[in-house]
């Protein structure tokens, strides 16, 4: 497959110099935007997804009328963390 470039960015010479301060060994300074950019793509893309889903879910509220109240929800997630929990001994 054929690679692209990305459009050159300019910075403030602070901000360079905080990513060259971070830098792993052996890491480039293009690695390590290149690494930044592929993990905000997909954070973004979770972020859609999940906002997605929570508008399906918004819509099929408001047509079945079935609505759960945050205390509920969270007493049940409570219970399978402590169910979870108390298999794995913890």
């Amino acid at each position: 497959m054929k690679t692209a470039t990305m459009p050159a960015l300019r910075v403030l010479p602070e901000l360079r110099q905080a990513a060259e301060e971070i830098l792993r060994p052996g890491e480039t300074l293009s690695a390590f935007v290149e690494d930044s950019l592929r993990r905000n793509v997909e954070f973004r893309r979770t972020q859609q997804e999940f906002i997605a889903r929570g508008l399906v879910s918004r819509d099929a509220a408001k047509k079945s009328g079935a609505y759960f109240s945050s205390g509920k929800v969270l007493q049940e997630l409570d219970d399978i963390l402590a169910n979870a929990k108390s298999k794995s001994g913890k």
